[in-house]
């Protein structure tokens, strides 16, 4: 599952208080390299709980992402990204 979808994810189990987000629990990371679409990502980062993806990040074993979103750390990020 992709983090951004997982994102989006929450649980509508009745009696549940607080579906979101759904806990990762991680058997096997496989990664797929897709192409790099700054668009997208502008416009996914407005939806994003940004907490919620910088902790299944680190779930996954992935600690680039910071705990808290800012306009000039996304800047920084796109800048590296787009570099490599």
């Amino acid at each position: 599952m992709r983090l951004l979808t997982h994102n989006m994810l929450s649980s509508n189990i009745k009696g549940v208080t607080n579906g979101f987000p759904l806990r990762i629990e991680v058997e096997k990371v496989i990664e797929k390299e897709v192409d790099f679409n700054i668009d997208f990502l502008r416009n996914m980062f407005a939806k994003i709980e940004w907490k919620a993806l910088a902790e299944a990040s680190r779930t996954m074993g992935y600690s680039e992402l910071p705990d808290a979103e800012s306009s000039m750390t996304l800047m920084s990020f796109f800048a590296s990204s787009t570099s490599a």
